[in-house]
């Protein structure tokens, strides 16, 4: 059965430049996925080449090229992360955000609202590709991921939002005896 999940999302550094966390922010919450998480911080190289090597294996699908574009780019100013939980999450999450080369996503999407430069522009001429956010791409990303980003005392699951039992369904009275 499938039940709650956490993701990780990071606010890259042009989602902060073009004052857009809000907006993002509040996409996600109006959605129902429940924010337990957050914490603006400016990581080192070590931090993000455990991210985007170890965990997600960046250098080894796009390249030592691609991997050191993605670094200058994720280093220019602070980033913001934050764990969301809800019911499928992982997945859900990666929807609303759309794909990460912004060309492929669709309007309606985050990514798919709020950018429009594209890999085949960025990539030949060593550009960063401004997509304004990272997700999890799977379970087993996103339990890692949050592991490297948060410490377990950082995580605050353990209230409820107003929306909680309305986004998540309820079980009718006739059916709890």
């Amino acid at each position: 059965m499938a039940g709650f999940e956490r993701t990780l999302i990071i606010l890259k550094p042009d989602t902060l430049q073009r004052g857009l966390v809000g907006e993002i922010v509040t996409r996600f919450e109006r959605a129902g996925l429940k924010i337990i998480a957050m914490k603006m911080v400016a990581p080192d190289e070590e931090h993000f080449h455990k991210h985007y090597e170890n965990i997600s294996k960046l250098i080894s699908r796009w390249g030592k090229e691609i991997y050191n574009v993605t670094l200058s780019q994720m280093t220019e100013a602070p980033v913001i992360a934050f764990v969301l939980e809800g019911i499928e999450a992982v997945s859900y999450v990666r929807k609303l955000v759309g794909s990460t080369d912004p060309k492929e996503s669709a309007p309606g999407t985050i990514r798919g609202d709020y950018t429009h430069v594209t890999r085949g522009y960025t990539n030949p001429i060593g550009a960063t590709l401004p997509n304004i956010l990272h997700a999890s791409g799977n379970v087993e990303e996103a339990t890692q991921e949050i592991a490297l980003w948060f410490k377990d005392d950082e995580i605050y699951d353990n209230y409820d939002t107003a929306q909680g039992p309305i986004v998540r369904g309820r079980i009718p009275v006739s059916k709890k005896k």
